[in-house]
């Protein structure tokens, strides 16, 4: 098997002797003390686990709710630096052992729904606090984020501490989240395209006493909403979605700005008043909302679009219109990469700092204006959520890149002659030569295919050849790894050498984002990470898709195209980690090749510091998948019992085989959709 080299595999490679001479050096730079074993084995450790947080970067993307413990598994905290944490390894065994689950899992902890909702409290409240802003913070959390009841459920129970209310975007979330308690003095905000029936959902919502705000997105609707409320003689509250001219940053910026799919334009927005005023109903607009776009990457954008919104909002006041809420929309962005930067997959600013600069931002437009603060709403579903889900999947197989003989190639002088030069390249091979004998092997690699397509060469020596090529390649790149300044197509060759694991998992399932916008998730292995990682490899999973796979990865100064894993041995349990997929992968995963939703287990920790499963939730059986595709089990059962019954009747089977398949057919429905 070729092994991919590893650009750091000097540091394990150190002997325990230069290890203890470049610690005694840094610790006693005029001892030669000799360390004690039990010394020298803290520092390997030490570096060994420094090495695993530059490759993995957890401490950078965590937020505080991840770490690595001296066992080598990751932990999840229940809080940010919460002292308590559950082993994920732990955790994992014990599922798939005790509660029989299968892989791939998704692991929810409801705890962090919590601790990013105070977060995002606390944040609104110092800066309210410390630029004496006089108005309120309203947290809404947007169910299109993730509509699971478990998610909904957990912040609705945290309501009255922090007002936090639901946001709905079509009927069947409204029709969900009508039934919900929430606190007395949170929002239900009605947003998205609306019809006669949403609108009577929602002024069902206002009898049952909740502060719903119907958010009008064009002008037709706001005729519609007033006829039925004058109809029912219910009037629920108004808002109206402003379309900025200013624009958010990274992948959703074109979902705000004067081109937005959403949003009222200014001249709109003056005949909505009109005719609020013309129906009486102008005492019910409360609400001003827009929306610059989702998972802004740098915060000059949002101040910009604070000044503006905050404009519009104090000429509506001074108009005369009685606006008490401000909402801000969603925007608040997830370091998924923890670079901290205007990169696509990160931002450049703490909630702490987008908190301040929105307060402040408001505040300094109001006081010139000289209109009262309003309340301020927010709908950082993507913060709220992403952090609470870890999916878990396994290494079940190798997927072979290249050829690969276990055995040592001979070559004799029987063999042509592009095999023994092929075979001088690969043996002679060393740190000054290896760039130009790539080159080499390059051209032989033609010559060996030309000469195969012209029937000079045979079968076996073509596999031969090949495999010499790649054992060249490998120790090309093993060479390159040494010098300080490697050509680029050695950082090509790194990809095309990677390994490609088979993991068990839909990437259109479960991390759908990053198939469709090239959405960077964390992937770590939870185990084994007090080993240095040799291989590089790429991830593939289990559909028959050749988009179903991973080959791009979390960096904090780039995105790498390879992700260090360790060496896997078939038969060996290899569980890697997708972590921050909370927020909007469950819910616009697709059904490709109809996989269905993997298993689930929601986790708490007590004060003790002891976990919980509190719920498991099975995954998609066969019968529910082949049911989504709208066949009925009991029509393909009886379909294949009539082949059956035709061979039956050829003399190929018994009745009782007959009986005996059919069986095996049917019990098969019950199994689920992933490998076993």
């Amino acid at each position: 098997m070729i092994t991919i080299p590893s650009q750091n595999a000097s540091r394990d490679g150190d002997s325990v002797g230069i290890v203890i001479a470049r610690v005694s050096r840094i610790l006693h730079p005029l001892s030669t003390r000799i360390l004690r074993q039990s010394e020298i084995t803290t520092v390997m450790q030490d570096e060994t686990l420094q090495f695993i947080q530059q490759v993995y970067g957890v401490e950078n993307w965590s937020t505080g709710y991840f770490d690595i413990n001296s066992k080598g598994h990751i932990i999840v905290r229940p809080g940010k630096d919460d002292p308590r944490y559950v082993d994920l390894k732990e955790l994992v065994d014990h599922l798939l052992t005790e509660r029989k689950l299968q892989l791939p899992l998704v692991i929810r902890f409801p705890q962090l729904l919590t601790a990013q909702l105070r977060r995002l409290s606390n944040a609104y409240q110092s800066a309210i606090k410390e630029y004496e802003f006089q108005g309120l913070h309203y947290p809404v959390f947007p169910m299109k984020v993730n509509p699971r009841r478990e998610v909904v459920e957990e912040f609705l129970r945290d309501s009255s501490r922090c007002r936090v209310g639901l946001e709905c975007g079509s009927k069947a979330e409204l029709y969900a989240a009508v039934a919900q308690e929430q606190a007395s003095d949170s929002l239900m905000l009605c947003n998205g395209f609306k019809d006669e029936a949403f609108i009577e959902t929602a002024l069902l919502a206002v009898r049952a006493g909740k502060r719903v705000t119907i958010i009008v997105e064009k002008l037709n609707e706001l005729k519609t909403v007033i006829r039925l409320a004058q109809k029912n003689g219910v009037a629920p509250w108004i808002g109206l979605r402003a379309k900025l001219y200013s624009r958010g940053s990274g992948k959703w910026a074109s979902s705000g700005g004067e081109a937005a799919k959403f949003g009222l334009t200014t001249s709109e927005l003056l005949q909505c008043v009109r005719l609020l005023k013309e129906a009486k109903l102008d005492g019910q607009l409360k609400l001003l909302h827009f929306h610059i776009g989702s998972q802004i990457t740098d915060i000059k954008r949002v101040k910009n679009a604070m000044k503006e919104a905050a404009r519009v909002y104090s000429k509506l006041r001074q108009m005369g219109c009685g606006i008490e809420f401000l909402d801000i929309g969603g925007g608040l962005g997830v370091d998924y990469d923890g670079s901290q930067t205007r990169f696509e997959s990160s931002v450049n600013y703490t909630v702490q700092e987008f908190a301040n600069d929105v307060v402040y931002v408001i505040k300094a437009v109001c006081d010139d204006e000289n209109v009262p603060h309003p309340h301020l709403v927010t709908e950082s579903g993507r913060f709220m959520t992403a952090y609470h889900t870890v999916f878990i999947t396994s290494i079940r197989d190798e997927i072979e890149t290249f050829a690969e003989d276990e055995a040592e190639v001979t070559v004799d002088e029987d063999d042509p002659q592009v095999i023994t030069e092929l075979k001088d390249l690969c043996d002679s091979i060393n740190g000054k030569n290896y760039a130009e004998y790539y080159h080499d092997a390059l051209e032989h690699k033609d010559e060996l295919h030309t000469q195969f397509n012209l029937g000079l060469i045979s079968l076996e020596d073509r596999a031969k050849g090949e495999v010499l090529f790649w054992e060249t390649c490998a120790r090309a790149l093993d060479e390159s790894e040494d010098d300080a300044f490697p050509d680029e197509e050695f950082q090509n060759l790194k990809k095309i050498l990677a390994q490609k694991y088979l993991c068990n998992f839909s990437l259109f399932r479960s991390a759908p984002d990053s198939w469709a916008i090239h959405q960077l998730f964390p992937i770590v292995p939870i185990h084994r990470l007090n080993e240095i990682p040799r291989d590089y490899a790429t991830l593939v999973d289990v559909t028959c898709d050749s988009d179903g796979k991973i080959d791009r990865f979390v960096d904090l100064k780039d995105v790498k195209e390879t992700l260090e894993l360790h060496n896997w041995k078939d038969g060996e349990d290899y569980y890697l980690g997708i972590f921050l997929t909370g927020a909007y992968q469950e819910v616009m995963g697709s059904h490709h090749n109809l996989f269905g939703n993997p298993n689930e287990a929601q986790v708490v920790i007590d004060n003790d510091g002891r976990y919980h499963v509190t719920k498991l939730v099975a995954g998609s059986r066969i019968s529910d998948m082949v049911q989504f595709a709208r066949y009925e089990k009991s029509q393909l059962v009886e379909s294949f019992r009539k082949q059956l019954q035709a061979r039956v009747e050829s003399g190929h089977l018994t009745q009782d085989e007959l009986q005996q398949l059919v069986a095996t057919y049917e019990a098969g429905a019950a199994r689920g959709t992933y490998l076993e």
